[in-house]
């Protein structure tokens, strides 16, 4: 029997200022959707200690163990109202504290690595997608300096070490996300609520796997 191929869907935990992460929740929701909606996949949740030494580690005995070949993070950000695709990973640290109270112990991600490493997405096709199915979605070259863009940066590198390697990128998304309104008009502005999100999600996976888009764009369901 040919083994399903893995999709890894990571969130963190939560850190300063944040006491509960919403990709944690945000995560588990998708991968419940997705595992029904790609059946020829096994679809993987994980939720990533925000530590600046534990995050890599975990990432690093995740790709040792499910081998991926579609990789999507998820984290928060106080500026996001959208999805925010990030595009580039950059080997760098900003000196904030973790969730354990700790700095990173250098102020790159990794010592003589490239300034850059430019995220493994269909950019184009996803936002286009999205946008047609008003699921509110932009594009973003600086992923910041915390936890989102050394993990972005570590994922990619692993990425690149295997001889397959999978599809990785990396989303932002609000830190609050509001209930899906019940019966959205056309007219509307596109809201990121808990439907669109998920459906937005969803559509996100079918397009990194190669997948045409459906007829319809039902609004996912939370539950």
């Amino acid at each position: 029997m040919r083994q399903r191929d893995t999709i890894l869907l990571t969130g963190f935990g939560p850190f300063p200022g944040v006491s509960q992460n919403v990709s944690e929740r945000f995560v588990s929701k998708l991968a419940h959707l997705a595992a029904r909606r790609f059946s020829a996949h096994r679809v993987v949740a994980r939720v990533l200690p925000t530590e600046w030494e534990r995050a890599p580690q975990r990432l690093e005995a995740l790709y040792d163990r499910e081998r991926p070949k579609l990789v999507l993070h998820f984290g928060v950000s106080a500026e996001a109202n959208s999805y925010v695709l990030e595009g580039v990973a950059r080997n760098a640290c900003k000196l904030a504290e973790d969730a354990a109270g700790a700095l990173p112990s250098a102020s790159v991600v990794v010592q003589g690595g490239s300034e850059t490493l430019d995220a493994k997405l269909p950019t184009a096709d996803i936002v286009e997608r999205l946008r047609a199915m008003r699921v509110p979605i932009v594009t973003s070259d600086n992923a910041g300096g915390y936890l989102c863009n050394a993990l972005l940066y570590r994922s990619l590198l692993l990425a690149g070490a295997l001889r397959d390697p999978p599809v990785v990128g990396f989303f932002h998304i609000p830190r609050i996300i509001p209930a899906a309104q019940a019966k959205p008009g056309k007219t509307d502005e596109p809201r990121f609520d808990w439907g669109t999100a998920l459906t937005g999600g969803l559509e996100i996976i079918r397009t990194c796997l190669g997948r045409p888009p459906p007829r319809r764009h039902p609004r996912a369901k939370a539950r």
